[in-house]
């Protein structure tokens, strides 16, 4: 879609009929992800209070990912990967292949 030319008309698009980019903190990829993030956490046998330290959060930063009341923004999430011993680029790949499947 181009940008409208100056005195244009632009007519916006009708309410619900746009997707949203900011899926609901609920959907299956964001489950999907907090699950997966939660499983590795495990895996490295860390509690939650264990992987903030390790990060340099409090810990109520880690619960409030992990319950959903809280989302990674991008450089959070690369950090949030690192700690955890993950490759970000390879969690969003995989996470990638979720969004796919819908």
């Amino acid at each position: 879609m181009t940008a409208p030319t100056k005195g244009a008309l632009y007519i916006a698009p009708k309410i619900g009929a746009m997707k949203t980019l900011r899926p609901s903190p609920f959907s299956t990829e964001q489950i999907w992800l907090r699950d997966y993030l939660i499983k590795r956490r495990k895996e490295l046998g860390l509690s939650q209070r264990a992987l903030a330290e390790k990060l340099g959060v409090i810990y109520s930063f880690v619960a409030k990912v992990e319950t959903g009341d809280r989302r990674l923004e991008l450089v959070s999430f690369i950090h949030y990967c690192r700690g955890l011993d993950l490759c970000p680029f390879e969690t969003l790949k995989l996470l990638e292949g979720q969004i796919e499947r819908r």
